[in-house]
């Protein structure tokens, strides 16, 4: 039975998303010792709720960092995704084709940001910058800076119910995150994107389609974008102009507490989640002891560069 045990715990140490996993139980259990109201049961729902939009867009963001890249454009995408959707729907146009038209608006900003980088060979730092000012400059050209509503009903749901006591975009996440952990490490297409993350030029020496690959995975990244831009008009019974304002950010951060290294190559779609829930809980704890959000800001910011650091000692 003993040595059971510690095969069992041997196995679990094996796995390279282990450590971050400890980290979170041992980050909860301090933030509860700080702030007991942290594990009602309400509090744990909305906590909950908000890991998962990050959870979300830090898929799109994995897939795109896994080959070196980065994408600073997914805030901007959600907001305007999100508009676009909330004008259709405001405009009496069915559910179903607004969501589309707002999905659509994901994937062609995410088309047009791998076009540019893979084709026309612009570092992806300075395509989705661009993007990310484009989207957003257009989201204000359309909007005027004022919340789009007359959002119906039956569509908020979305963003505010719940399945057997679980918000829905926790559901949400563990379809998503279930379909791009089968894709990353059961597909040709994740293989060849991990390859193109540890060696590009050996990869395009292999015969792989590298510029299409990244093409799509920009395509991803936008799409997933959307996908949340659109369940936050649900959440908030609004598009706001501001909607996504910062979340490459959270995005990046989800995907690098996680382990995925900057550098490409390395990084797992459940590190994403465990990333994105430390950065939850961190917030959440912070609001709870009733931190300035200025300080939550910093804090956020002070373990991304850890992260980075420790990505490149590790890499050492």
């Amino acid at each position: 039975m003993a040595q059971e045990q510690k095969s069992l715990i041997a196995r679990f140490f094996s796995y390279r998303e282990s450590a971050i996993f400890l980290a979170l139980i041992l980050l909860m259990i301090a933030v509860t010792v700080f702030a007991p109201n942290f594990i009602s049961g309400s509090n744990l729902y909305l906590v909950s709720r908000q890991i998962s939009f990050v959870a979300i867009v830090g898929f799109g963001e994995l897939f795109v960092i896994l080959t070196g890249g980065i994408d600073l454009s997914v805030g901007s995408i959600m907001g305007l995704s999100g508009v676009i959707s909330a004008l259709a729907m405001a405009g009496q146009e069915p559910i179903w084709f607004s969501v589309l038209l707002g999905l659509i608006t994901g994937i062609a900003c995410g088309l047009l940001n791998g076009v540019l980088i893979s084709y026309v060979r612009i570092a992806p730092f300075i395509v989705t910058l661009g993007m990310q000012s484009f989207a957003r400059g257009v989201i204000l050209i359309i909007t005027k800076g004022w919340p789009v509503t007359n959002i119906p009903k039956p569509f908020l749901a979305v963003g505010q119910g719940d399945f057997l006591a679980l918000p829905i975009p926790l559901w949400m996440t563990i379809f998503l995150g279930l379909i791009a952990h089968f894709v990353l490490s059961r597909t040709t297409f994740g293989r060849r994107t991990y390859a193109i993350g540890g060696n590009e030029q050996a990869t395009f020496l292999s015969g792989i389609n590298v510029k299409k690959i990244k093409v799509f995975l920009y395509m991803i990244s936008g799409f997933m974008a959307a996908i949340v831009g659109i369940v936050l008009v649900a959440r908030f019974n609004s598009a706001q102009a501001d909607t996504g304002s910062g979340w490459e950010l959270d995005a990046i951060a989800a995907a690098v507490i996680g382990g995925t290294s900057l550098s490409g190559g390395s990084g797992s779609i459940l590190g994403v989640i465990i990333g994105a829930a430390i950065m939850g809980v961190i917030r959440n704890g912070l609001v709870l002891m009733r931190v300035s959000a200025y300080w939550q800001t910093a804090v956020i910011g002070v373990i991304i560069v850890l992260a980075a650091v420790l990505d490149r000692i590790k890499n050492k």
